[in-house]
């Protein structure tokens, strides 16, 4: 038995703000009212503070199994509650590559020994293995990763035969990574004529070309509508991508979703010049025309989730020159800050922060009892101080490869405490360990 009383919180939930307490007993919202007299095991003063349900990120790279000398599931879960993401979903690019149903599993069993956030992992599926993805269990794994793009080992799914196979069979949403593969090849193969092997990282954005994401995006599409698929494309990064995608009917209604990313709506190509390899990404970060193309249609409902793709890799690998540092870069940490950045700055309300980043990924995966602050489901939850400035650094870097692409940042808004089904893990500045974390199950 436990409980938590939270006194006087300004709450963001359900496109609306109101000052209240809330009382959660034994992993649950078990109260929300104006004022609720208890004992409670822990009570937080939340007075000035924001109350958020916990964010869910639906695209992290955790890198564990096989690749832990950059991160691990334990790790990188506590960035990701110290930035207020309570739930995340891993992708299946890890050492080996999650494509049988028993690497799945060994996913599950690691985290459930070692996550402080709430999880779950994604099947993988390759150009040979669509009997082990159709035996995945829907009510128990968030989806179906396809790249439909380059990736790691052998997760390029680039026969037609097979991505028609999955499109027409799959039992649960499938995610894509959308790049088309020759196009970027050909535009590899130009931009070495021209330079041999040394590229700039500048050029990132015209190798992996926003030609090459809406060729790969806009089939995507069409295989999906010829077979109503339930198709969810992960990080645009093009503006001209954005209307592919509808906000004529409801989020629950729609068959064909989108996700951007939290890179995509920071950085632009002018980054390149003092960031590098730091902000290298695939799909690349590109104009400022297509970041603020992304953030209109995240704001007018075409785009429907926030997310990170957290993918860290060592500060060592990403010093290499282009051509040999690896795409991707940590972020769970920093994404709601940033977000609030936003908010700061005009571009977006508090509300639908929330509807972006929890409402709508719980919606969009159909997770059970999560992502809304509502009597009766599980108690996660953000407060957030909006008015206290602190500045990214080594120092208060969790992420295991001790980086950031925002280091030298000062956010006005910083993670008061975050609370796991039911448990605070962080509070003031400090994590508090324990095994908060559950495994998200899915109504479908």
């Amino acid at each position: 038995m436990s409980s938590i009383l939270i006194k006087s919180a300004t709450i963001v939930n359900e496109n609306q703000q109101f000052i209240a307490d809330v009382l959660v007993k034994d992993g649950f919202i078990d109260r929300i009212d104006k004022q609720i007299d208890a004992v409670a095991d822990k009570e937080i003063n939340a007075e000035g503070l924001y109350l958020f349900p916990g964010c869910i990120d639906d695209q992290v790279h955790f890198r564990e199994p096989g690749l832990t000398h950059k991160a691990t599931i334990y790790s990188e879960s506590r960035a990701a509650v110290a930035g207020g993401i309570t739930s995340f979903m891993e992708m299946p690019n890890t050492v080996p590559n999650t494509l049988t149903q028993q690497l799945l599993q060994d996913k599950y069993d690691i985290a459930a020994r070692t996550s402080l956030a709430n999880y779950s992992f994604f099947m993988g599926a390759s150009n040979d293995n669509i009997d082990e993805v159709l035996r995945t269990d829907t009510s128990s794994v968030c989806g179906i990763k396809v790249f439909m793009g380059s990736s790691t080992g052998n997760m390029l799914v680039d026969d037609l035969n097979t991505l028609e196979k999955i499109f027409a069979q799959s039992p649960m949403l499938v995610a894509t990574h959308c790049e088309d593969e020759a196009t970027i090849k050909s535009n590899l193969e130009h931009y070495k004529q021209l330079l041999g092997e040394n590229i700039p990282v500048r050029l990132h954005p015209k190798i992996r070309s926003a030609e090459a994401c809406y060729k790969s995006s806009s089939m995507a599409v069409d295989l999906a509508k010829k077979h109503n698929t339930r198709l969810h494309i992960l990080h645009l990064s093009t503006e001209k991508e954005t209307y592919l995608f509808d906000n004529s009917v409801p989020l629950k209604d729609k068959r064909i979703t989108a996700e951007a990313c939290i890179h995509h709506l920071w950085f632009t190509d002018k980054d390149y010049e003092t960031k590098g390899n730091l902000i290298k990404w695939n799909p690349a970060v590109k104009t400022a025309h297509d970041r603020d193309g992304i953030l209109k249609a995240v704001l007018n409902g075409r785009i429907d989730v926030i997310a990170t793709d957290h993918a860290p890799h060592t500060l060592e690998e990403k010093s290499l020159p282009y051509l040999q540092a690896p795409s991707g870069g940590p972020l769970v940490q920093h994404a709601l800050p940033a977000m609030l950045e936003l908010f700061h700055q005009g571009k977006i309300s508090l509300e639908q922060i929330a509807e972006k980043m929890a409402h709508n990924v719980a919606v969009c995966f159909q997770i059970e009892k999560r992502g809304f602050i509502r009597e009766g489901y599980w108690a996660d939850l953000v407060l957030a101080d909006l008015n206290a400035p602190w500045k990214v650094n080594k120092d208060n870097i969790l992420y295991q490869c001790k980086w950031s692409p925002f280091e030298g940042t000062i956010f006005k808004s910083k993670i008061a405490y975050t609370i796991v089904s039911g448990k605070v893990v962080w509070a003031n500045g400090s994590l508090i360990e324990h095994e908060a974390g559950k495994r998200l199950s899915f109504i479908r």
